[in-house]
């Protein structure tokens, strides 16, 4: 008896696990929702570097947890997210003009016309830093056929 229980809640929770994967994905989040793996988006325009959040602070955007190292930043965010929040949904910018969605590492970060860009990492953000305006060009094209599909159909191969 206690084999078969054992066996529904092993079975139920994959099929939670896998029913996820194939839901659209318009922000990056990763645990609990959290986008740019807990780092501060306000830090990178009002320290220029990346500052790690905390759970203490945190603001909801797009169904993303964005979190912050000081409440002064959480309600910079709130009174404009938009301006705050990544590009792309927080994926690596280079990814998307390649149509690809892309984890970013929060180090390799770029603000252009007061927006902010993430990357994969700093080899990726140097290939991205080498024709910003083409590379933004096709991006903003491009992430209008890929922001709602999945991460799965967007990165399968042809």
């Amino acid at each position: 008896m206690q084999l078969s229980k054992t066996l529904k809640y092993a079975a139920t929770a994959g099929a939670l696990l896998l029913s996820n994967l194939g839901f659209a994905s318009a922000v990056n989040t990763g645990a609990n929702d959290v986008a740019i793996h807990g780092y501060d988006p306000v830090a990178y325009f009002t320290q220029s570097k990346p500052v790690q959040g905390s759970p203490q602070f945190t603001a909801t955007h797009e169904g993303a947890i964005y979190r912050f190292s000081t409440a002064e930043n959480r309600d910079l965010f709130k009174s404009n997210s938009d301006k705050y929040a990544p590009q792309f949904g927080g994926y690596c910018a280079m990814g998307v003009a390649l149509n690809k969605k892309l984890d970013v590492d929060p180090a390799a970060f770029y603000i252009d016309d007061d927006k902010l860009y993430l990357n994969l990492n700093k080899a990726v953000q140097k290939k991205w830093l080498s024709d910003v305006p083409g590379h933004l060009k096709t991006a903003y094209r491009v992430w209008d056929g890929i922001e709602e599909l999945s991460i799965e159909e967007t990165n399968a191969e042809d």
